[in-house]
């Protein structure tokens, strides 16, 4: 038996006035009352309540040491109490990472909806498309695309990402469409120059992994440039599908070796160990997997 347990059982001896009354109003076997009683006086090393065959009454001692220990006992249960109640209702604030572009168009959809049904919860979405230190930062949840590293958060698989060439009607009628990833070439692709790194766009030819070096006379550090220069005509551009599928749907630009796309990226949700007990956490990881639209991304 546990010592709250003990402190228990002597409270409900005292203010029931028997051992036999305190087992019936706890639920509990009388053997179990009077060993938890047991195992108080001896651990404290003094007689708490004097005991007869009709009723049990507190000595001078266990008086002082109830009229102590009740309010203590009584705010452990109430902790205890508000403690399961957030378990179970969502509540407080929820603190989400999620990279820049993915997060107003496909998160914040399912954040308003969640917060319809959970009014007690507050949220602030932090949007960064690198991979925040959760426990540094305060972040209960993050949103990840791509392969995720080694590490000792916990993660749920979302789905996977497409990675998709695009180019606009009037640069196809100018120069045509590529057939194959070598024919990229022959082409103005469209460079997005923000890390350093060769032009390279990955491909999956004859059933493996390649990448293909291109070229091109626009280069910028951001992909809204990129895109805004696709429409334009002036070349052919390399993204996440999911980035510009309303161009796509609206028909100012059109994808081309689709054939040759390489595996999708995945997408994650991460949180710290143990996080998923709390309900505004586990509500949310529920509410995402279920709510976010990754069909034809």
């Amino acid at each position: 038996m546990n010592r709250i347990d003990d402190l228990e059982a002597f409270i409900a001896i005292v203010e029931q006035g028997s051992l036999t009354a305190a087992a019936r109003g706890t639920n509990r076997s009388l053997q179990a009352i009077s060993r938890s009683l047991a195992t108080l006086e001896e651990a404290i090393g003094v007689e708490l309540v004097h005991r007869t065959t009709r009723s049990s009454t507190p000595s001078e001692a266990g008086a002082t040491f109830f009229r102590r220990i009740k309010p203590a006992v009584d705010q452990i249960n109430e902790a205890k109490l508000q403690a399961a109640n957030q378990r179970l209702e969502p509540s407080g604030i929820l603190r989400i990472s999620a990279p820049v572009l993915f997060g107003p168009d496909f998160l914040v959809p399912i954040i308003a909806e969640y917060m319809r049904i959970y009014p007690r919860v507050e949220v602030d979405l932090q949007l960064s498309d690198g991979f925040v230190d959760l426990g540094a930062e305060g972040v209960d949840l993050a949103i990840r695309i791509g392969d995720l590293p080694d590490s000792s958060l916990r993660a749920k698989r979302l789905g996977a990402l497409r990675r998709v060439v695009f180019g606009a009607p009037p640069y196809f009628a100018q120069r045509g469409r590529p057939a194959h990833p070598f024919d990229l070439n022959e082409h103005n692709c469209l460079i997005r120059n923000a890390d350093g790194r060769p032009s390279e766009w990955m491909f999956r030819i004859e059933g493996q992994p390649r990448t293909v070096k291109v070229t091109g006379t626009f280069r910028s550090n951001l992909m809204t440039s990129i895109y805004a220069a696709a429409i334009q005509g002036l070349g052919l551009g390399y993204s996440p599908l999911w980035q510009i599928r309303h161009l796509v749907d609206n028909g100012r630009v059109e994808l081309v070796l689709t054939e040759f796309e390489p595996l999708p990226v995945p997408i994650h949700a991460l949180w710290q160990e143990g996080r998923s007990s709390s309900a505004k956490v586990r509500a949310f990881l529920d509410m995402t997997a279920a709510g976010l639209e990754l069909k034809n991304l």
